[in-house]
């Protein structure tokens, strides 16, 4: 049998709705530092697994906002990211994003025990679980596992069909650099300069180079189609900007269409936000999005008790 994730570690936060950091070992040895946003009662647990090149801290926004509307959240920095990435590479920022010893497919393992571990925490709370970009892609592969009928809903932003065609891996920012060859590098995930600016000034973040970060094996994994017969039909939602290097309007199409007739699920929402990037979450129109978020949340979220 596959051994559970680790208790956390006691260096969390003693108040309820305090934001705190813990840790799981996954079942390859790697330990995994994850973050939680609680707060008392949630109506549900939003699990954010986030994209190639940041990690888990830069949703604390999002997290309060969610908090704020009754949600609790979590995010953890996966292999090769974040707290995690600089532990596995003893502190050597240039070795980020390299997965390590499992690679692609341990790190889609370590989503799965993030889900068990935070049931642990909350249980009897239904539990949501949202992607964005290679995030999306590893929740993609989740989804079409049995592990799916532990999550009450799915959120894919930032996301693509995972098939050749469907899903840019090359440059990311050839759309957007300026005629010059200046600017920051990040200008593809946001209309927002304040919000690229905030990212080019993360000594965290890197460049999204999916092959030479993880090589053509781990690289080709991620592509894949949603699977015929899926273990739950849960509801799942889509949110991309039209702009979106690594997708956009017509890859969503194409996923929410495989869901809908290849999976089978019966509950599949598409929004395209017109002209909008990658990072949905942090556009200029970033209050709509999470507005929409939410009254997604709040329609599809039924308490435990009512089932």
């Amino acid at each position: 049998m596959p051994q559970e994730p680790a208790e956390p570690r006691p260096d969390r936060a003693a108040h309820p709705s305090a934001h705190f950091t813990a840790r799981f070992t996954d079942e390859v040895g790697v330990e995994i530092t994850y973050y939680g946003w609680t707060i008392p009662a949630p109506k549900a647990v939003v699990q954010i697994s986030h994209g190639v090149g940041e990690h888990g801290r830069r949703y604390s926004a999002v997290a309060a906002e969610l908090n704020d509307a009754g949600y609790s959240v979590y995010a953890a920095d996966q292999r090769g990211h974040g707290a995690t990435g600089l532990a596995q590479h003893q502190n050597d920022r240039s070795q980020l994003g390299r997965l390590g010893e499992g690679g692609l497919r341990a790190t889609v393992d370590d989503v799965r025990q993030l889900g068990i571990q935070i049931a642990r925490e909350h249980p009897d709370v239904p539990l949501i679980l949202l992607g964005h970009s290679w995030g999306s892609l590893l929740v993609q592969k989740l989804v079409n596992t049995p592990a799916l009928r532990h999550y009450a809903g799915v959120v894919l932003t930032g996301t693509a069909y995972r098939m050749p065609g469907h899903m840019d891996g090359g440059d990311l920012t050839r759309n957007h650099r300026p005629s010059k060859g200046e600017g920051n590098g990040f200008e593809w995930l946001s209309r927002d300069v304040a919000a690229q600016e905030r990212a080019a000034g993360d000594d965290l973040m890197f460049p999204a180079e999916v092959l030479k970060l993880f090589g053509l094996r781990d690289a080709l994994r991620l592509y894949g189609r949603p699977a015929k017969r899926l273990s739950a039909d849960v509801p799942l939602l889509i949110m991309v900007g039209s702009d979106d290097t690594l997708g956009g309007e017509r890859s969503a199409q194409k996923l929410r269409d495989a869901y809908r007739r290849r999976s089978r699920l019966s509950d599949v929402e598409l929004i395209v936000y017109p002209d909008a990037r990658h990072e949905v979450l942090n556009e200029s129109n970033r209050d709509d999005v999470v507005s929409e978020l939410v009254a997604w949340l709040d329609r599809h979220v039924v308490p435990v008790a009512e089932h």
